[in-house]
């Protein structure tokens, strides 16, 4: 039987954008890393890499850095300066106003090695796909702490950039910043589509 908790958990878990300013104790954060760790990953590799930015200035930095990359992207398309520099303090706010963001990476290292470019991409993409299964427990657990979370891909347009700012190894490769504190306001409440739009059954049923 599917638990009941874990269903309350999954129905009501909303994407939590704005966060009071009250710290995260460092020994949630430790079980939130758990919960995430925990999560199945292909051939149990766990390629998933986490970096806690629980101090202010480090958060400051990435956003000011993934800030300029963002100007210059958005410029070189001829976008409207106002509309750029808009996008990037709503980003920057949503980083730094946020008491704790956890950067989940992928290292390719210890997974699986092929001569091919098709199965080396599938390779990459099955670690991708477990780091985002290690991401799902983190919201959940951060859920069921009572919590709010909020995933930002944004990290995954400008890599290098995350591994300049925050000194990282370049064999781990951003893939999402995960906000987390107290919810400041309750999260939206998106509507999903019907199942029957989404799935496909082949059965004799």
């Amino acid at each position: 039987m599917f638990d009941v908790d874990l269903a309350v958990h999954i129905g009501r878990r909303r994407s939590i954008r704005r966060y009071r300013p009250s710290s995260v104790r460092r020994d949630v954060v430790k079980r939130l890393l758990s919960a995430a760790s925990g999560a199945p990953s292909a051939h149990n590799k766990q390629p998933w890499r986490f970096v806690v930015l629980d101090r202010f200035a480090s958060r400051h930095k990435l956003a000011q850095a993934m800030g300029r990359k963002l100007r210059q992207d958005r410029t070189a398309d001829g976008d409207a300066p106002q509309l750029i520099e808009a996008d990037i303090d709503r980003s920057y706010q949503r980083i730094t106003q946020a008491p704790i963001a956890i950067l989940l990476c992928v290292d390719m290292r210890d997974m699986h090695r092929y001569p091919d470019q098709s199965r080396t991409d599938a390779e990459y993409l099955m670690a991708v796909q477990s780091t985002a299964m290690a991401a799902q427990n983190l919201l959940l657990a951060a859920h069921a702490e009572g919590l709010g979370a909020c995933i930002m891909c944004a990290p995954l347009f400008c890599p290098e950039v995350v591994i300049e700012s925050l000194q990282l190894s370049p064999q781990w490769r951003a893939q999402m910043l995960v906000t987390i504190g107290e919810p400041a306001a309750p999260g939206k409440d998106r509507p999903r589509l019907p199942l029957d739009e989404i799935s496909q059954w082949h059965s004799d049923k």
